[in-house]
């Protein structure tokens, strides 16, 4: 290979949080008016994939996504700037090598823009492949926030708080793990595709609007973010699944009911997400105890967390609800047969279509390195 000359490829997670993330007190570095809280997904089953080269000859920076050529947005060009110039500081680059040019080539193994958390995969992926491309050391994850915000989260595996913090320029408001992946193996993710089309409202768009128009917003990062994320914390900690749930379903609906506060409202989820989180009381009263939990970020699409113990369960439950053959993806999953008393109750829930399919997944680690030369 020609002196010089680099190549780099990163994979990284998506992140889905269970204490959402909405609104900013800083528009401009993205920093969170509240702290948040998220579990993130192997990347077996969903991933972003970064490769970057040298681009010999050249200062040009290219950038294709799913194979076409993309305009470099400002955030993107502000990642590769504040990576060159945390380079430079740390001195872990030659100049050369910091003027030259860069072929970045992504791509996701999941629908982009679709509630998916394909940003927040993205972004982490980009940032830190540059690390790596630049030699920098340290946590990068208050750089990937200026990117993305939730994508600061998707650098760490298991369960991840990114916190405001308190300092004017953003540089105490970081990611910082609660517990690693193999702090609790026996969680279980299935993922509910309703709609792999780009949602309408984007969630730079939309919690602009919220912060500008709603007021129930200030009292839940104020008053009902904080408190919930000790309660998370806590619950996580413990392998607590009962109140894991129940904090992450109300959550979800607080979330969403600000974004119904918001002036215009703002509506992310539909008749089919609606029929999910009817099935899903539904059956947790059933058994007693909560035994399945939903959340839904800026999509319709559903995000359920069960144990292992009651994956086969839920996903019959799944089949039961939509009568109809369901495209599981991901880890194998032998669906249980719905009891009849349960599935009479099921038989009642309304929707207007169907899922076009569900993705079985676990929890995993982070941002990596797959490749480098």
């Amino acid at each position: 290979m020609a002196e010089n000359t680099r190549t780099v490829t990163c994979e990284a997670p998506v992140n889905i949080a269970v204490i959402k993330y909405w609104g900013k007190s800083n528009e401009e570095l993205i920093i969170p008016l509240n702290d948040s809280i998220s579990v993130t997904l192997s990347t077996e089953h969903l991933r972003a994939r970064t490769t970057i080269r040298s681009n010999s000859g050249s200062r040009e920076i290219t950038f294709s996504l799913d194979g076409k050529e993309e305009v470099l947005t400002k955030r993107f060009l502000r990642a590769v700037e504040l990576c060159r110039a945390e380079a430079k500081r740390q001195n872990t680059s030659t100049a050369e090598e910091l003027a030259q040019g860069l072929s970045i080539v992504s791509e996701n193994n999941f629908p982009t823009a679709a509630g998916l958390a394909s940003s927040a995969a993205g972004f982490a992926c980009l940032v830190t492949a540059l690390k790596h491309y630049y030699r920098i050391t340290g946590d990068v994850s208050g750089i990937v926030r200026q990117g993305s915000g939730s994508a600061c989260r998707s650098v760490f595996g298991g369960f991840v708080r990114w916190l405001k913090g308190t300092a004017p320029d953003g540089s105490d408001s970081i990611a910082q793990q609660v517990k690693p992946a193999s702090h609790w193996p026996e969680m279980r993710v299935l993922i509910l595709v309703v709609s792999d089309h780009k949602k309408e409202t984007s969630s730079t768009h939309g919690m602009k609007t919220t912060a500008e128009t709603s007021r129930l917003l200030k009292y839940r990062a104020d008053v009902l973010v904080p408190q919930r994320c000790a309660e998370m914390t806590a619950a996580i900690t413990a392998k607590n699944f009962a109140e894991f749930a129940e904090i992450t379903m109300r959550d979800s609906n607080q979330f969403h009911a600000v974004c119904l506060d918001t002036y215009p409202p703002i509506f992310y989820l539909n008749s089919v997400s609606q029929a999910i989180i009817e099935m899903v009381h539904i059956y947790n009263q059933y058994k007693g105890t909560p035994t399945v939990a939903y959340s839904f970020d800026a999509g319709p699409n559903a995000f359920l967390f069960t144990l292992e113990d009651n994956v086969n369960e839920v996903a019959g439950l799944i089949s039961a609800t939509f009568s109809e053959m369901i495209d599981f993806r991901g880890l194998p999953l032998q669906p249980i047969r719905t009891e009849a008393s349960l599935a009479d109750r099921l038989n009642q829930i309304p929707s207007s279509s169907s899922l076009r399919y569900v993705i079985s997944t676990t929890v995993g680690d982070g941002a990596k390195i797959v490749h480098e030369e």
